[in-house]
């Protein structure tokens, strides 16, 4: 829709109204001053900086009475109230409308807040909730869209070619790509065409101690759109140890997603009722992941009986077995000793769970795993210590998966130091970020393939949810931010440092997540026939991360101030452009459940190595029988 048409369209229903209002009101200066109301609503309209409970309730109030508005003010929302010059420009009672005029003039009224609604994106939507009305923000590009001249990147190769994207889907990936007049053209030339990233570790709306995370299904994959993320995998926690409840309480968490997105299961107990569920939730409802605590003593902690049960029932059903590695029992006493200590603060939650106790446990979970034949994926790894015996396993030839997550490529631990206990508490998580040196050995095990993918665990809690441990360590709820920032940071670390190639980029960022968990070409690829999921990345643009204009609702980011180079200008989740110019276009409700098959390739000559392992043992030995 054209400027021009647009202003014209507003001129002519504009003068509709003063008209209507020369008939009601007592006076011409009353009916200017009235329509300048109007028109200072219609301009906040217009800017979207406020959200009211429905059109109909708007359009009734601006007859009645002046009302509270509120607008978005990241990251709580603040009342915005109309000034007493607005409020009496506005005091026309509907009463005193006449029965022909009042119909015409409402009429008018509502096509004008449509008009502005349609035409105008809105940076957020929630299903009324903090960022608008359902159905706002609609990108008003065209499903057909060419990204020209760009340099395409896939993890095997790259090369200079044209992508053109139809109805969600890539159609073709060439040179020159000739199209009609009704397709949207992007100029991507000195830049680079990626697959969307997939963040394969989220914890969105996620309970701790009865506290919900800050950021939901909604808020998360939007942020998570404005970084270049187009999916991510969330894990899915039981109800009242019901897998089958957990994965319908997580349905309905999810039914305001604007982006593609997965499950992971979680399991944190085991009986025959949780073996057969765990068939269910791989048959009939897509997950091909279990993961186990090895920590969290008293919650979701499994003990090695139940880990082993676990792994075995993953072998069968060709699931990927993933663990938190953290020796939980070990935990417990370190944070006992703190406490004993006078150690209080959020220091102590790193001292009490130092690296030995997560080296440990991944060992314990590795050999456990090679003692099953099964493979296994170890989230968040965060020190030297997981990532040599992850290594130690790799030249055994096991498989095993390691995840580090952009906190623990990025930081170091001092945050937790910090005298001001906001900013301190903003760094607890777990496993915790370790001291200076355990960074640079993680990225020079991502580089040397050591470690395979990047996550986030991201699990917000504002400064307010998290000062519930401000007298003691262990009540802070446990999370960081990273699912927005994950795609800069990436790349300015690893690549721009010069640590890895453009293509081992794609590789850890979307294409080993979707081989992994088995959703490959689908995802994590720039084919003919893969969903339309791409950035557009300017390797000479550079980025500053602030709490003041992230995406997240949380109040703190612990990457504050960071800058770097290699911009997301462009994310396109679905076919539909949803980050351009720094404007966020969403839409809740739009992102779809990823069913994820089992048997990836990680259980390729899984049967092999179980025969070979039979044929090895030389048993049972053939004993002859003595008798009298």
């Amino acid at each position: 829709m054209s400027m021009r048409f647009k202003t014209l369209f507003v001129e002519v229903v504009s003068n509709l109204v003063l008209i209507l209002l020369d008939q009601i009101c007592k006076d011409k200066d009353e009916a200017e001053s009235w329509f300048s109301g109007f028109k200072a609503l219609i301009s906040r309209s217009h800017h979207r900086k406020w959200r009211t409970k429905s059109r109909s309730d708007e359009i009734s109030s601006l007859a009645n009475c002046p009302r509270t508005y509120r607008r978005r003010s990241s990251p709580l929302n603040s009342p915005f109230e109309l000034s007493q010059s607005e409020s009496e420009t506005l005091r026309i009672s509907v009463m005193e409308l006449s029965s022909k005029t009042k119909p015409l003039l409402l009429l008018l009224l509502l096509l004008l807040f449509t008009f502005f609604s349609v035409s105008e994106s809105n940076q957020f939507c929630d299903a009324g909730i903090e960022y608008g009305e359902p159905g706002c923000g609609i990108s008003s590009s065209s499903s057909k869209i060419l990204i020209k001249g760009g340099t395409v990147v896939n993890a095997h190769k790259e090369e200079v070619a044209d992508v053109y994207v139809e109805d969600g889907i890539i159609i073709a990936v060439k040179p020159n790509i000739k199209v009609g007049e009704d397709v949207t053209v992007l100029d991507a030339t000195g830049k680079f065409v990626m697959p969307g990233g997939i963040d394969p570790h989220t914890h969105l709306a996620v309970e701790h101690r009865g506290l919900e995370s800050i950021d939901d299904f909604f808020s998360g994959q939007a942020a998570a759109l404005a970084g270049g993320t187009t999916m991510h995998i969330d894990f899915v926690f039981p109800v009242l140890d019901s897998l089958t409840a957990g994965f319908e309480a997580y349905e309905k968490k999810a039914k305001k997603s604007c982006m593609d997105y997965g499950f992971h299961m979680t399991i944190t107990k085991w009986d025959e009722v949780v073996s057969k569920e765990m068939e269910i939730m791989v048959k009939e409802r897509g997950i091909n992941s279990f993961k186990f605590f090895m920590a969290y003593k008293g919650a979701v902690m499994i003990n090695d009986e139940i880990l082993l049960e676990g792994l075995k029932k993953c072998k069968s059903l060709g699931a990927l077995a993933m663990v938190h590695a953290e020796n939980g029992d070990a935990v417990y006493e370190g944070q006992k000793r703190m406490i004993e200590l006078g150690i209080i603060g959020p220091e102590g939650h790193a001292l009490s769970r130092p690296p030995m106790l997560e080296g440990e446990a991944t060992s314990r979970a590795i050999r456990l795993a090679g003692f099953v034949n099964t493979p296994l994926y170890v989230v968040h790894v965060m020190s030297i210590d997981a990532m040599e015996e992850i290594a130690t396993a790799q030249k055994q030839g096991q498989r095993v998966i390691g995840e580090p997550i952009v906190s623990g490529l990025a930081l170091d631990g001092s945050g937790l130091w910090d005298p001001d206990f906001v900013t301190a508490a903003k760094f607890v998580m777990s496993p915790p970020i370790r001291a200076s040196g355990h960074d640079k050995a993680l990225q020079a095990a991502l580089s040397t393939g050591i470690l395979q993918l990047v996550g986030t665990d991201h699990a917000t809690y504002n400064s307010t949810q998290k000062a519930l441990g401000i007298d003691d360590f262990r009540k802070i709820p446990n999370g960081v931010n990273g699912i927005e920032e994950r795609m800069h940071l990436v790349w300015d670390i690893m690549v721009e440092s010069g640590q890895m190639s453009a293509t081992d980029y794609v590789r850890i960022t979307s294409t080993e997540c979707a081989r992994i968990f088995n959703i490959y070409p689908r995802k994590g690829a720039i084919f003919p026939g893969s969903d339309a999921d791409i950035i557009i990345l300017n390797p000479n643009s550079s980025f500053e991360i602030t709490a003041k204009s992230h995406h997240s609702r949380s109040d703190t980011n612990v990457y504050e101030g960071r800058r770097g180079k290699g911009k997301v200008e462009v994310t396109i989740a679905g076919g539909r452009i949803v980050w351009e110019n720094d404007e966020l276009k969403v839409v809740p409700g739009s992102g779809k459940y990823v069913e994820m098959p089992p048997f990836s390739y990680l259980f390729n000559g899984i049967d092999k190595g179980d025969a070979k392992y039979l044929s090895s043992l030389q048993a049972p030995v053939k004993r002859f029988k003595f008798t009298d």
